[in-house]
């Protein structure tokens, strides 16, 4: 027979139990062999010593969400006690590896297919990433809940997001507004991510004292960017100057997520895409990871994989013509020098 306590001093017990014990109701459920009671604001767990620790590790969970956002709603309580036995209770992400970071209202942000969960699990080891792949994979949305959680987890001080803007040439000033309402169009993906992932009071308090901070790429020369985890989102609209401009501003304690599609570039056709040479010239290197996501981690409506394969087959259709075409001309010209 194995005894624990654990103390909820540093959340609100109403919170945690729920009203009339609805949620505390829900853990005994979860643990019927185990024999537990509340005390004031602790809870003492009496059983085996594998169901002990288990209990523990889904109590801890659900202590820490409630010190980051004091709301735990009885669905992501249920959702957590639901789960199969957690594999290390040491990480506050170990309820299952799948899930990348807890939302407003008990919203869970899950890794939904095997590409992102490979990303959240690269993130950890490498302080690069490149994510390369078409619409809808959720490269980008990942890449921002791992930055969530990195700065949730006070890995980093804060959290910068940067894009292209190129529609506007980088050349930001005719637009109405200051700095942010200027680039906030390019960004709004990301922002559509945050307002996911932070509630809107604590998302408004980090913009205003810049623990999120949004800067177009243009604007990233000469900085050096600590402590910070930094997003390059739409990489294929950056020239090769651009993104080895942004690759080097990268400094102590900090990590990159690079992401882009390599079909959509729309750059101007004199300009070249430096995300392609990129991911050539830095395979490799320790440190650096590289992500492919493909149809299969389309999350998006069910018919966005079969546009992405139809649009796939036929450039494979016109490469092939115009590899024919090439290959006509040669003959003829090698008949016109016989």
């Amino acid at each position: 027979m194995t005894e624990a306590i654990i103390n909820l001093d540093t959340v609100n017990p109403i919170e945690f139990f729920g009203v009339n014990n609805s949620k505390f109701d829900i853990l005994k459920r979860k643990f019927p062999l185990l024999k537990i009671l509340s005390r004031g604001t602790q809870i003492k767990l009496s059983g085996q010593a594998t169901e002990v620790a288990n209990a523990q590790g889904r109590i801890g969970q659900l202590i820490k969400y409630l010190e980051r956002n004091g709301h735990l709603s009885e669905n992501y309580f249920a959702e957590i006690l639901g789960d199969d036995e957690i594999a290390d209770t040491s990480t506050e992400d170990s309820v299952n590896n799948d899930i990348l970071v807890f939302g407003p209202n008990g919203k869970v942000i899950r890794a939904k297919t095997q590409n992102q969960k490979l990303m959240a699990t690269v993130s950890d080891k490498n302080d690069i990433i490149f994510a390369v792949g078409p619409a809808g994979t959720g490269k980008t949305y990942t890449a921002v809940a791992l930055a969530v959680r990195a700065l949730k987890n006070k890995a980093v001080r804060k959290i910068i997001l940067t894009r292209p803007a190129v529609e506007a040439g980088e050349s930001l000033g005719f637009l109405p507004g200051d700095l942010k309402e200027k680039i906030d169009p390019y960004l709004r993906p990301l922002y559509d991510a945050l307002d996911d992932m932070i509630p809107s009071d604590k998302l408004n308090y980090y913009m205003a004292n810049r623990i999120i901070e949004i800067a177009p790429l243009a604007y990233m020369r000469g900085r050096t960017l600590d402590n910070a985890f930094i997003i390059l989102d739409e990489a294929q609209n950056s020239t090769d100057l651009q993104l080895k401009m942004f690759l080097t501003r990268i400094g102590a304690n900090a990590k990159a997520i690079i992401t882009g599609d390599l079909t959509q570039v729309d750059l101007p056709k004199n300009q070249k895409s430096g995300l392609l040479k990129a991911t050539r010239i830095l395979q490799g290197i320790e440190g650096i990871a590289h992500i492919k996501l493909d149809e299969a981690d389309v999350v998006r409506h069910r018919l966005v994989k079969h546009i992405i394969r139809a649009y796939d087959t036929e450039q494979e259709r016109e490469e092939q013509k115009e590899e024919e075409n090439r290959e006509q001309y040669r003959n003829l010209k090698r008949g016109d020098h016989n």
